[in-house]
């Protein structure tokens, strides 16, 4: 039997969520899992692992889909509080592994409370470091920034909106995704009007005309297309959504409202059960999705990673997307692997090679520092400005999974998977890579010891211990 298999799963806090969410005391959870009490109330502490009996009671009796008992935000909490603390303020007080996982399953709020107060630390310091005039502003006020509030919302739902997502299947229906947008538009008596416009997207509610830009690619029309659909025909249901997520600033309110008016416009273009059914015959082959789907490259890969919804989940996979400077400027992971928060993703990574082979797939077989190994799919994506002259925007995007889902994929034919020596090493960012011998490292990581000869240089001028 596997290590894996042989791990003990504790999952006290999401027991507990489950029970409040349906309104019951421990006594009545406890008779529904055919359990007792103290043994409901140790499992909840974590003072015992969750049973086989219990788990498979969870499934019959209230559907819970099991894998999310051991998945999901724990070990993103994990990843996030152990790079946090890599920051030098905590280099001589980092707490052991151990306790951070106690941390991530047993006080889930305490933890994000603590990666929040690290962002508000971490403008504070660039703030001061930079000298700027802000802090005689009134807005040198110390928040969290929008777009991190909003990405961490979106990363904490695995990327999947269950009500928009179903919103956005019922609409597409029976009809295409363009005839069913512009027959909604219609019936609101909007005019889509094909114009030479600078930008994608200009709507006029003045006089109810949505003008489209026609220099952008057909799949990029459709998308805005839907987006303007989502933003006036599904306002009341984004409302609701944006409600449950209380966020703490208007403008991260707008910004997320802008997410999921574009989810919605991606989950519309490939629905879901269509898409995944789709998806898992060609075996993820992302040009065959595009062309049925009348998608971008990027639209595919984006939406392979949201298809997470319980009980009918497909492989779970990373997306990202990066600039040529190798900012991430998207990402999500619906895997073990996450990305920096700060900073950019690690050069080993063949996201960053795909600038070098314009139009192709790239394919690595990699391995974390955690020993988990993944197959990654990497391409360049231009977009261009439609004219002369106009800026042409290059991204690579990658896409990936454990290597277990490696017969799911079409890319990973013909790779050697049980060859140890065919996977390339990365990892998250050099402070908390702890891989002694890696020759693109550009900082030491904070947690080794140092030895430096000076009367020998190897590719560091350091060796790490």
């Amino acid at each position: 039997m596997s290590a894996v298999a042989q791990q003990k799963l504790y999952a006290g806090a999401k027991l507990r969520e489950m029970r409040t969410r349906l309104s019951l005391t421990q006594k009545e959870f406890a008779a529904k899992l055919g359990v007792s009490l103290p043994y409901l109330n140790q499992m909840e502490n974590n003072n015992r692992p969750v049973s086989t009996t219990v788990v498979l009671a969870l499934a019959q009796e209230f559907g819970l889909d099991v894998t999310e008992l051991s998945t999901g935000d724990s070990e993103r909490l994990v990843s996030d509080m152990r790079e946090v603390m890599a920051d030098p303020v905590f280099a001589s007080d980092a707490p052991p592994m151990a306790d951070l996982r106690l941390t991530a399953s047993n006080a889930p709020a305490l933890a994000r409370a603590f990666l929040t107060l690290h962002r508000a630390y971490r403008q504070t310091h660039e703030r001061l470091a930079s000298l700027d005039e802000a802090l005689g502003r009134e807005d040198a006020r110390i928040q969290a920034s929008p777009w991190e509030e909003v990405r961490d919302f979106f990363h904490y739902c695995d990327n999947y909106i269950d009500a928009v997502d179903r919103a956005a299947e019922h609409f597409a229906g029976r009809l295409d995704p363009r005839s069913a947008a512009i027959a909604a538009l219609e019936h609101a008596d909007i005019t889509v009007a094909w114009s030479d416009i600078d930008g994608l997207r200009s709507y006029d509610a003045a006089n109810k005309v949505l003008h489209l830009s026609n220099r952008a690619s057909p799949q990029t029309q459709l998308f805005q297309l839907l987006l303007q659909v989502a933003l006036l025909r599904q306002n009341d249901l984004l409302e609701a959504t944006l409600d449950f997520a209380r966020f703490q600033s208007d403008a991260a309110r707008s910004i997320a409202k802008i997410g999921l008016a574009n989810y919605f416009a991606g989950a519309a273009m490939m629905p879901y059960q269509a898409f995944l059914e789709a998806a898992q015959s060609c075996r993820h082959d992302l040009e065959l999705l595009s062309t049925r789907f009348g998608a971008s490259i990027e639209q595919v890969a984006h939406r392979l990673s949201t298809l997470q919804r319980p009980g009918a989940k497909g492989v779970p996979f990373f997306f990202v997307r990066v600039d040529q400077a190798g900012t991430i400027t998207k990402r999500h992971s619906a895997t073990r692997l996450q990305f920096a928060r700060f900073g950019g993703a690690c050069p080993l990574w063949n996201v960053h090679r795909a600038f070098e082979t314009p139009g192709r797939f790239l394919r690595q077989l990699a391995e974390t520092p955690d020993g988990v190994r993944y197959i990654s799919l990497a391409r360049d994506v231009s977009k261009p400005g439609g004219s002369f002259g106009s800026p042409v925007r290059r991204y690579a995007i990658a896409l990936g999974c454990e290597v277990r889902h490696a017969d799911a994929l079409v890319y990973a034919d013909g790779l050697d998977v049980s060859n140890d020596s065919a996977y390339e090493p990365i990892g998250i960012s050099c402070r908390i890579c702890e891989r002694p011998d890696c020759h693109q490292r550009s900082v030491p990581p904070l947690e080794r010891r140092l030895s430096i000869n000076t009367d020998q240089r190897g590719v560091l001028p350091y060796e790490v211990n």
